[in-house]
C-alpha cells in the first residue's frame, strides 16, 4: 500500500466531519458521577447554562437537559439518525408514541421521513458508582424520493449484532462490528437488515458503519467496498498512532480513503479504536436548517410551517424530557404496540 490510499485527513472536531451520504457524525464521551434520586447527576450543576451545556465542565455536559443530560423533545425531517450507544443508556420517547431503553451495544435507527419528535435522554441509573455515557450519533441522509415518507424506527440489540475477531500473523486481534454493510474478504459477515426505506437498504447504495478496535501492534486489511463510487471515511478517535497504507497518523483524525481498494492498517503501542463510515453518495441538492434537511430552501420552509402546524403528530407524553423507572430493562415499545427486549 502507498500513502495514495489516504484522500484527505482532518483533524477530529465537534461536529466529526462527514461526506455524503452522511451529514453529520458526533461522539459523546461523558464521565458522569453517580445519579441522584430523580436519575440526573449526584452533583451541583451550578455555573452550567442549562438548556444548552456542551461544555464539558468535569468531564461531563448536561447538553439540553435541565435535570436530567440529554436532548429533549425536538423535531426531525427528511434524513435518519443512528445512534450507537457503546456506554450507558438513552431513554427514548417520539411522537408516534413509541418508547425505548437502549444502551451497552445497542443501536438505535430511526428514519425521521416526512417528520418525527423525539427525545434522547441519558438516565443515571447507578446511585453508587459513575454513570459512564459513551456514544455514536450519526445522520443518514435520505433521497429526495423518500423524504417524505413514514417514519420508523428499528432496534438493532447489542446480542445480534454481527461481529468478527481477525488474528494477524502473530495473533494479535481486530475486533470489528457490523452495524450496517457486509463484509466480504476472506470471512463474510452479513449484518442485520437496516430500515426499509434507508438508503442503506437500496441494494447499490453500499451503505457501511462498522467499528473497529485493535490491539496494540495488530494489523488488518480493511477490505474494499463493494460498488464503484462508493466514499469511505475512516474516524481515528482512540489510540496513540496507526500506519493507514504505510503512512503514519498521529493524531486523532478522519481520514477519507479510496473504497476501491484494501487498505492495511498497522497499530502503535497502544490499542486504537476506528469508526468506519461509508456509503455510495445520494448526489443530490442539501438544504438544511437545524433539525431539518431537505433538497430545496422552499422544502424547508414548508417542514417550519407543517411543524407549527401539525407539530408531526403531537407529543403524548408529560414533560418534554421523559425517562423510564430506574428499575427497567433494555426494550423498545413500538408505535404500533408492539414490544420487544433485548436478547
Amino acid at each position: 500500500m502507498t500513502a495514495k490510499s489516504i484522500l484527505h485527513i482532518r483533524p477530529l472536531g465537534f461536529p466529526w466531519a462527514t461526506i455524503d451520504p452522511f451529514l453529520f457524525c458526533v461522539y459523546h464521551d461523558d464521565a458522569y458521577p453517580s445519579g441522584n434520586a430523580q436519575m440526573g447527576p449526584d452533583a451541583s450543576l451550578a455555573g452550567r447554562n442549562l438548556g444548552q451545556d456542551f461544555e464539558r465542565k468535569d468531564g461531563w455536559s448536561m447538553y439540553h437537559g435541565m435535570a436530567i443530560p440529554g436532548f429533549p423533545s425536538h423535531p426531525h425531517r427528511g434524513f435518519e439518525t443512528v445512534t450507537i450507544v457503546r456506554k450507558g443508556l438513552i431513554d427514548h420517547s417520539d411522537s408516534l408514541g413509541a418508547t425505548a431503553r437502549f444502551g451497552g451495544g445497542d443501536v438505535q435507527w430511526l428514519t425521521a421521513g416526512k417528520g418525527i419528535v423525539h427525545s434522547e435522554m441519558f438516565p443515571l441509573l447507578n446511585k453508587d458508582q459513575p454513570n459512564p455515557l459513551e456514544l455514536f450519533q450519526i445522520w443518514l441522509n435520505l433521497p429526495a424520493k423518500s423524504k417524505m415518507v413514514e417514519p420508523h424506527f428499528t432496534m438493532l440489540w447489542s446480542e445480534n449484532i454481527p461481529r468478527r475477531v481477525a488474528s494477524d500473523a502473530n495473533g494479535k486481534t481486530t475486533d470489528i462490528a457490523c452495524i450496517a454493510g457486509r463484509m466480504a474478504d476472506a470471512v463474510q459477515v452479513t449484518p442485520l437488515a437496516p430500515p426499509p426505506d434507508s438508503w442503506a437498504s437500496q441494494p447499490d447504495a453500499d451503505v457501511a458503519i462498522w467499528t473497529l478496535k485493535m490491539q496494540p501492534g495488530a494489523r488488518w486489511t480493511l477490505p474494499a467496498a463493494q460498488g464503484a463510487g462508493t466514499r469511505r471515511q475512516l474516524y481515528f478517535f482512540k489510540g496513540k498512532t496507526v500506519a493507514v497504507g504505510g503512512q503514519l497518523v498521529s493524531q486523532h483524525a478522519a481520514i477519507e480513503l479510496n473504497a476501491s481498494a484494501g487498505v492495511e492498517l498497522v497499530n502503535g503501542p497502544q490499542t486504537a479504536e476506528f469508526l468506519m463510515l461509508q456509503g455510495k453518495p445520494i448526489a443530490e441538492p442539501v438544504a438544511q436548517y437545524g433539525p431539518f434537511v431537505m433538497n430545496t430552501q422552499a422544502e424547508i420552509h414548508q417542514a417550519f410551517a407543517d411543524y407549527r402546524r401539525t407539530e408531526f403528530g403531537g407529543w403524548p407524553f408529560d414533560g418534554n424530557a421523559p425517562v423510564h423507572a430506574r428499575d427497567v430493562k433494555r426494550f423498545a415499545r413500538h408505535a404500533d404496540g408492539t414490544e420487544e427486549a433485548a436478547a
